[in-house]
């Protein structure tokens, strides 16, 4: 289907050789020679894309952006404009449109910009589609949280979700904070907006300013294009941080500026832009603690822990640990395409009795390992990791210690079986390399 492309000129040379172009491209484009024209066909139709002209008689472009913003905030703009008035071509970009075109305009740099746009327009479509695909698979509203540790959280998420506070999850790897970020948005009054997650630990830390913050074109070497970044991206919706610890001093600083003026300033721009967003942060380490070894601002600390939520590790919900594997059977079965197979008591006694080192992710794994293991229609002790049938009594009747031991054991057999490789390893456990680190320094483990 082609895209439907508005050109609003009051000029009928350059309207008319803009139109002819675009149509030699495959675009439906339609021609305004007003603001007011425009106003009437946008009434009447919708457009995906509005090139509009900023000086023209009556109702000039910046009026008519202030339309597009107020009517049809999903219709991309491109404004054209004259050298001497390129201030006012930033002024309309601060109010929404995605690019701006100097007079004389070159018909193949047009060409280039709305390519660019109607691509990236059309992939956030399909991130839409793709995103109520799964919520309605895998409906984050209703979390398998049946245990009496778990209620709290519940609580804190029905009264966080329709408020625009920021929001700081704790709890160890694997605990779902990402499931509980994407709770919060999928009951809020945004629900409708972008869900946009970021995982710092896995961000390169010199590419981190510009993911966050975008740049302009040429800002450095590589800057090819322009990046707008997730904070301008997420329009109203909620955007998550995850790993916040992980975020390097210089650009906490950043960050700090944008939740106290709730604006940003791109890489290689002097003007700060507007934003709107609801910030989620998550951390599988203590903020205080960062603080107090100087690796966290202590102010930006503060600024994110509005409303916090403590996940507790899987071993403090064990009732949740049944209805979680029968879950998750049901889900890697149908993503395989495969009948679901039932869960021996045997086997499910097994998984209780475990003690989780890597939590939910490291339940759900097992689950996926199982189901595709199985030969028949059950699964059984033996289709389980040889760890969890070769639990070792414990001499100790101290939780902590049983706990602690559990976990030392259950690693050093990990480490032994990838044979000391310590990043397949933490794949294998389900959680971060960092992670597992700081387990083998707690624990002793070498």
């Amino acid at each position: 289907m082609s895209e439907r492309i508005l050109v609003v000129d009051d000029e009928a040379v350059l309207r008319h050789n803009v139109v002819r172009f675009l149509s030699s491209l495959g675009h439906d484009a339609v021609a305004a020679g007003s603001g007011e024209r425009a106003v009437d066909l946008l009434g009447a139709e919708p457009f995906d894309l509005v090139i509009t002209d900023l000086r023209m008689p009556g109702m000039g472009g910046i009026d008519l952006l202030s339309h597009l913003a107020q009517r049809y905030p999903d219709t991309l703009a491109i404004v054209i404009t004259a050298h001497a008035s390129i201030e006012t071509a930033v002024d309309a970009l601060r109010l929404g449109a995605q690019d701006y075109l100097l007079k004389p305009i070159s018909l193949d740099e047009l060409g280039r910009k709305v390519g660019h746009l109607l691509e990236h327009r059309n992939l956030q479509r399909q991130v839409r589609r793709l995103r109520q695909e799964l919520h309605q698979r895998y409906d984050t509203t209703g979390m398998i949280a049946d245990s009496a540790a778990m209620q709290p959280v519940l609580r804190l998420i029905a009264k966080a979700a329709g408020s625009r506070s920021t929001v700081l999850i704790e709890g160890e790897s694997g605990t779902g904070k990402e499931l509980v970020a994407r709770a919060l948005h999928d009951r809020s009054p945004w629900a409708d907006k972008d869900f946009i997650a970021v995982n710092l630990a896995a961000q390169p830390a010199e590419l981190v300013d510009a993911t966050l913050f975008g740049h302009e074109r040429g800002a450095f070497t590589g800057a090819t294009s322009r990046r707008e970044g997730i904070f301008r991206a997420a329009r109203g919706g909620t955007v998550f941080l995850d790993e916040i610890g992980e975020l390097p001093m210089p650009v906490q600083v950043k960050l700090l500026r944008v939740l106290e003026n709730r604006e940003v300033q791109p890489v290689g721009s002097d003007r700060p832009v507007p934003v709107d967003f609801r910030l989620v942060c998550a951390t599988n380490r203590s903020l205080r603690q960062l603080a107090e070894a100087g690796e966290f601002r202590d102010d930006l600390r503060f600024r994110l822990d509005v409303l916090r939520i403590e996940l507790p590790p899987l071993r403090d919900r064990r009732e949740d640990i049944a209805p979680l594997a029968w879950y998750f059977l049901r889900q890697h079965a149908r993503a395989m395409g495969l009948p679901a197979p039932s869960l021996s008591t045997e086997a499910l006694r097994l998984l209780e009795r475990w003690h989780w080192p890597g939590n939910v992710r490291e339940l759900s794994n097992i689950i996926e390992r199982a189901v595709l293991l199985c030969d028949d229609d059950r699964i059984d002790p033996a289709d389980l990791p040889a760890e969890l049938r070769e639990v070792p009594a414990s001499s100790t009747t101290n939780l902590k210690e049983a706990v602690t031991a559990f976990e030392r054991t259950h690693i050093q057999r990990v480490l032994d079986r990838c044979q000391g490789n310590k990043p397949q390893a933490a794949e294998l456990l389900g959680i971060h390399l960092a992670t597992l680190y700081r387990h083998l320094e707690r624990l002793g483990v070498g």
